[in-house]
């Protein structure tokens, strides 16, 4: 919410503290929540009535809305307060966190940058090094705002490496500035670019760059204002932003999503257009020739296809036409229709991302959601597979067509996030940088698992543990999914998790359906009319981690967030038997309006719309978390998380859905609503205020499922 900050510290001070655990008459806990008041508003939906008392809450600029903020924010942390080893779980982060981290290094006009975080900072800060000379801090981050809540959001170089432009997010917000310097001596060129969202910035020569965004919404609804129409704009450098040359997009082509990128030698301009977050256009100009037009590839958004290197004009282009889970083809720039491609990398059982380096095409594949990496060269003939470290996740795979070798990272549940050099010419890889947290691989056990779901469908899921633990139902069990949007949970390490495995914990991440795992079926499998498989396979995890003997209803917490959060919400009304906490954090928990604010319309191709049929209407209304919650049941402790203002998604989903399961709330488990630093996307994050919410996090589990914190 706009300028909520200080108006929370004021309202603080002005309110009564609204909640203790109070003792009945009959000696039961109760918790007693500030009022959320109720206001006769009504939609109609193909005939059927249904009720929104909590609408107001939708005014993020609103008093009564910051007032309902603060005094739910009260309640929260005079519950939190009252857990004694509240304090030992921060501490015990604090040590964990606290080491070197790097990130990949990459290469731009004569020097080596990489990002580096001493072990406590609050943003990475970026490095370069001349080979043979001393590391020099580039850009820090730090240094962009005194409350550390500025971030870097991006940046990109031109070709020789002599011009960068860098974009600054403020709050967390998608709402960008781009700033332009030189990096020789870091003096800025030309004025700052404002208003920028959902951008890439790609260089052409020294001369300009292109770059995305919307018209800006109306003064102080930037944060919720629905964002429609996306423009591909062309700055040249030395002019002013309001000269900026619209490219693409706007009233002849209206598009919600529009990026562009250039070919490394610059002769092409790609476009790519998109109404939903499925399915794109694919446009090219050649930009070395005279007159040139914007020529469509691919003129439908019915698959996703992405231009990935060039010889010459020979395009390299990945695509999931005619193959669900992936594959590469290439076709002459001249008749770059679709009827011209012929297959280079061919479609397999495992779903595809490419990449490429030093003049090769890089293969990775998911198989049962873990890394296989395969090197072909420009002809498609397979040279090496990388030999990973273990069963885990790999990315990187990425470098300049001249350069003899590239970096990659791999890391799994119990193996830190490892930097390894590769050369690209033997297939060896040696490692660069290693992680220097405080944990020991060979003390912990993560597994695969394939359960069934209701429907039959076998779905994987890897739990992980400290070995030496008794499988006798008593483990508090964490259950991660998201499920959604062709994402795919591959392994990765979290520090914040040995805090778990080590008082006897368990960590299960479910590969649900709705994910890119396996490709475009079992993506859409979860979508729509058929979105309830999802939560289906959420469910089935649970059960077979309570018959398996990992734990049981009263250790097992759901957690997850964004479609996540929905993922948990959902499933918290349908079983609230089967957990015993959960946490929905900046969850899309209102199922028939998301679709009006901000980016949401562009999630309709996963969720479908309440305004799309009767049909649709019904399905979103019986599983929506805002309008499935019934009173006078018995629902788990619930956690939820979300922004004081977050422009992705609407803080008001989170907002209902606690007004409405405090109301709701039979049984004596708290409901609590954390408002966080930045809690939508974590960039610009406090490292002091992310310890502090990880803490509680665990401390809330830990204390409602009766377990002591060991030091």
């Amino acid at each position: 919410m706009k300028n909520s900050k200080n108006a929370l510290i004021f309202l603080a001070t002005m309110l009564p503290i609204f909640a203790e655990a109070q003792l009945s008459n009959t000696g039961k806990k109760t918790m007693i929540y500030p009022e959320t008041k109720k206001e006769n508003v009504k939609d109609t939906y193909f005939g059927t009535n249904v009720d929104d008392p909590y609408r107001w809450l939708e005014d993020d600029r609103s008093a009564d809305t910051k007032q309902w903020v603060t005094a739910q924010n009260v309640v929260t942390q005079k519950y939190m307060s009252q857990i004694p080893y509240r304090n030992d779980i921060k501490e015990r982060l604090k040590h964990l966190m606290n080491y070197e981290k790097y990130s990949q290094p990459f290469k731009e006009g004569g020097y080596t940058y990489y990002y580096k975080n001493t072990g406590l900072q609050n943003q990475s800060v970026l490095y370069r090094q001349k080979e043979g000379g001393e590391p020099e801090v580039f850009l820090d981050p730090n240094t962009f705002s005194k409350d550390a809540t500025t971030s870097l959001a991006g940046i990109s170089f031109s070709k020789d490496g002599s011009l960068l432009a860098y974009q600054l997010s403020e709050g967390g917000s998608d709402w960008t500035k781009v700033i332009v310097m030189k990096s020789s001596d870091k003096t800025v060129v030309g004025e700052t670019i404002t208003d920028v969202k959902f951008s890439g910035i790609s260089w052409q020569g020294n001369d300009g760059f292109y770059y995305s965004s919307y018209d800006k919404p109306a003064e102080g609804s930037q944060l919720s204002g629905l964002t429609q129409y996306h423009k591909l704009f062309y700055h040249k450098l030395g002019t002013a932003q309001k000269e900026d040359q619209l490219i693409f997009g706007g009233d002849k082509t209206p598009r919600r999503y529009i990026s562009a990128g250039l070919t490394e030698d610059e002769r092409y301009l790609i476009i790519s257009a998109a109404n939903s977050t499925s399915g794109n256009e694919l446009y090219i100009k050649d930009l070395k020739a005279k007159d040139a037009e914007i020529i469509p590839i691919v003129s439908n958004f019915d698959k996703n296809h992405n231009i990935i290197d060039n010889d010459g004009s020979k395009l390299f282009i990945y695509t999931n036409l005619n193959a669900a889970n992936g594959r590469v083809v290439t076709v002459d720039a001249g008749s770059p229709g679709v009827e011209n491609w012929k297959d280079l990398i061919k479609e397999t059982e495992n779903v595809l991302s490419p990449s490429t380096g030093g003049g090769k095409l890089f293969a990775n594949y998911i198989k049962d959601a873990v890394s296989m990496v395969l090197q072909y060269d420009r002809n498609g003939k397979l040279e090496h597979e990388i030999k990973l470290p273990g069963i885990g996740s790999a990315s990187g795979f990425g470098s300049k067509q001249s350069e003899k070798e590239l970096y990659y990272t791999f890391t799994s549940y119990v193996y830190p996030a490892t930097i390894f050099r590769y050369a690209i010419e033997t297939g060896k890889s040696e490692v660069y940088k290693k992680s220097g947290v405080d944990f020991d691989p060979a003390n912990y056990e993560s597994k695969q698992v394939f359960y069934a779901s209701k429907d039959g469908t076998k779905v994987p899921m890897i739990i992980t543990y400290k070995k030496g633990i008794v499988l006798n139902g008593k483990n508090p069990t964490v259950l991660y999914g998201y499920g959604g949007f062709d994402v795919s949970l591959t392994p990765s390490f979290s520090t914040a998790n040995i805090i778990l495995m080590d008082q006897g914990g368990i960590y299960a991440v479910a590969n649900l359906r709705g994910g890119g795992e396996y490709g475009e079926k079992w993506h859409l499998a979860g979508t729509k009319l058929q979105k309830q498989n999802v939560f289906d396979d959420f469910i089935a995890a649970g059960e077979y981690l309570i018959d398996n003997k990992y734990t049981s209803k009263d250790y097992l917490a759901s957690m997850g967030g964004s479609n996540g959060g929905l993922l948990v919400g959902a499933t918290l009304a349908q079983r609230p038997d089967l957990f015993k906490v959960a946490f929905p954090a900046v969850g899309v928990m209102d199922m028939l309006r998301y679709h009006k604010f901000t980016a949401g319309a562009g999630w309709s191709y996963d969720y479908g719309t309440s305004e799309d049929s009767k049909e649709m209407f019904d399905y979103l209304y019986k599983y929506s978390p805002v309008h499935a919650l019934k009173a006078g049941t018995k629902y788990p402790a619930t956690l939820v998380t979300t922004a004081d203002h977050d422009d992705r998604v609407v803080p008001a989903h989170s907002f209902k859905f606690a007004a409405n399961l405090q109301k709701d709330q039979a049984g004596d488990a708290p409901v609590l609503i954390s408002i966080q630093t930045n809690a939508g996307h974590g960039a610009g994050k406090p490292t002091d205020k992310a310890i502090e919410e990880i803490a509680d996090r665990w401390a809330f589990l830990f204390y409602n499922m009766g377990i002591t914190y060991k030091k």
